[in-house]
């Protein structure tokens, strides 16, 4: 059973005057402990990057960027054919963005999880992944990447010896394999079910799939999207059950901090 877990949710996912969802972030952010924070190409601008890291900041939340394809009008959730190269440099230039808006408040940058069809092509990609990493490695070596467990952005992370961070999804469907099913719309998802299947993720390390079957799951970071309909009543109905169960909620970065911490005295 897990002791602590982090709760990481999509962050300033509009454009100018449009908006997606039903629920403002500043109504979501004091619920959550890392923010991916879109970085302008499927949805984000300069003000808002300012305005959600400044929130994120205000609060104790965890900052990432969230970068994803060049795709304003599919919100980043088609794919976009390109080189390797290409989608990685498209990576540095949107996280590069959100880092000067974290230093700008005294802040760091927590993490980078790709939105959408870009972290699902990343997750089957292993040349994308391994030219991915190595872009971490040189300018953000200690900075975590979000990814599933056991895909190729993991393996190529873990190769690389870079630190990683693994998401559950609450309000996204598994497969067998243990990836998610990938969907535009998931309509508006009981927010207890949701917390339920959470609470169990959490203390028997278990989900179903869409198949019937129980599959294991490894995580330290739960994710729930907030453009899914009624977001903030699943994030109050997650973090309600969590500590009704004794389970606390913390930014990543602080939960594998304080494992590292205590490695050495567990190995003594």
């Amino acid at each position: 059973m897990k002791q602590v877990v982090d709760i990481n949710c999509d962050m300033g996912e509009a454009f100018g005057r449009w908006r997606i969802g039903d629920t403002r972030d500043e109504i979501l952010i004091p619920l959550i402990s890392s923010a991916n924070i879109a970085t302008g190409f499927h949805a984000g601008d300069p003000n808002l990057m300012d305005e959600i890291v400044r929130l994120a900041t205000d609060h104790g939340v965890g900052i990432g960027a969230h970068p994803g394809y060049n795709d304003l009008q599919g919100f980043g959730r088609r794919r976009i054919d390109g080189s390797a190269k290409e989608i990685v440099n498209d990576i540095v230039y949107q996280v590069g963005a959100l880092r000067e808006f974290a230093r700008r408040h005294g802040a760091f940058l927590q993490h980078v999880k790709p939105h959408g069809a870009l972290y699902m092509e990343m997750a089957a990609s292993a040349e994308l992944s391994q030219l991915f990493i190595q872009y971490m490695r040189v300018v953000a070596p200690s900075v975590l990447v979000f990814c599933l467990a056991g895909t190729a952005t993991a393996i190529a992370a873990q190769e690389a010896g870079h630190p990683i961070a693994r998401e559950f999804y609450a309000d996204r469907d598994y497969e067998d394999s243990g990836l998610i099913v990938f969907t535009r719309d998931v309509g508006r998802p009981d927010p207890k079910t949701i917390a339920r299947k959470v609470l169990r993720a959490c203390t028997e390390g278990k989900v179903r799939s869409v198949s019937g079957n129980d599959i294991d799951v490894a995580f330290e970071t739960i994710c729930f999207h907030s453009d899914t309909i009624g977001a903030a009543e699943i994030a109050q109905q997650m973090r309600d059950m969590l500590i009704a169960e004794g389970i606390r909620i913390a930014p990543v970065s602080e939960i594998l901090k304080d494992e590292t911490a205590r490695r050495p005295h567990d190995q003594a």
